[in-house]
């Protein structure tokens, strides 16, 4: 006779086949999901693994990669492996920032356009001139107006990624709130904050993970360039992108300065996307069923 522990145990051993299975199905999201997960330790790991990346040592300047530079010295002799490791960090907290703040301003504000027709015509005016702007010109243009710092760098590029994500749930919510359940929940007296908490804000989920994904690589790509162009992060701060900008002078006779930080951040927006793609075929219904 099967104990009170055994009952308790079968639920997690199917639950965890259940997630193997869900896994091996979507090998896109696993490929994914394997890569963000070492990027990820290796960021949290890096004062451990990867020293100082502030070390200057003139007597090691512009040195090839070896048993003890692993991917080579920049032009002022600090090791381009402890920079590119610690830049992981800048990169991730501003993607995942990004991702988190625009998803939440957009989500409020689809929300409440899509259901209110009035409120809808005077926020989706000031959406529209917002995405008018490029939004790489509107986030230097904020960081020029105060001083550069990562928290200036976030609210830069998190203010053009919100508009996306807006018209997004917007257009979700436009679809389900013609569904003849809300009107039979608004005909009955339903508050309004309850159908949109209760019916309507569940049906958003599913796209909004899915681009909240695409904010996040964008937003990696975002402070990569914007750090290039000398518009970002500070250069004390050790970044992918202001590694590259500081050694593309140098790429002639030091490539590996530019190579290591740019293939690190090809493959983080890779695995990001790849989590995208494979979560929006895996909750898209249409592709499930095929899959």
């Amino acid at each position: 006779m099967a104990t009170t522990a055994d009952r308790a145990a079968v639920p997690t051993t199917r639950q965890t086949g259940g997630a193997a299975r869900w896994l091996r199905r979507n090998k896109l999201i696993a490929c994914g999901a394997a890569i963000l997960a070492t990027l990820v330790l290796v960021a949290i790991i890096a004062p451990w693994i990867a020293g100082d990346p502030l070390n200057f040592e003139p007597t090691n300047r512009l040195k090839r990669p070896s048993e003890l530079f692993w991917f080579g010295t920049d032009q002022f002799g600090r090791d381009v492996y402890s920079r590119v490791v610690h830049g992981a960090r800048i990169s991730l907290i501003v993607g995942a920032s990004v991702a988190v703040i625009a998803t939440a301003i957009g989500l409020t504000l689809g929300v409440v356009c899509g259901y209110y027709k009035r409120v809808d015509g005077i926020v989706m005016r000031v959406m529209d001139g917002l995405m008018a702007i490029p939004a790489i010109l509107l986030a230097i243009a904020l960081i020029t107006l105060m001083k550069a710092s990562l928290l200036i760098v976030i609210v830069a590029i998190s203010i053009p990624e919100i508009p996306r994500v807006v018209r997004l749930v917007r257009s979700v919510v436009l679809s389900v709130r013609g569904q003849p359940y809300i009107e039979a929940a608004i005909s009955n007296g339903t508050r309004n904050l309850t159908i949109m908490v209760r019916h309507i804000l569940p049906n958003t989920v599913a796209p909004l993970i899915v681009q909240a994904t695409y904010v996040c690589a964008s937003a990696i790509l975002t402070e990569a360039g914007l750090s290039f162009l000398g518009a970002g992060t500070p250069p004390e701060i050790p970044s992918w992108g202001n590694v590259i900008s500081l050694g593309r002078t140098f790429f002639q006779i030091a490539p590996w300065i530019i190579f290591f930080p740019g293939v690190f951040l090809a493959v983080t927006v890779l695995a990001i996307n790849l989590v995208g793609d494979g979560l929006r075929d895996s909750l898209d219904p249409r592709t499930a069923r095929q899959m």
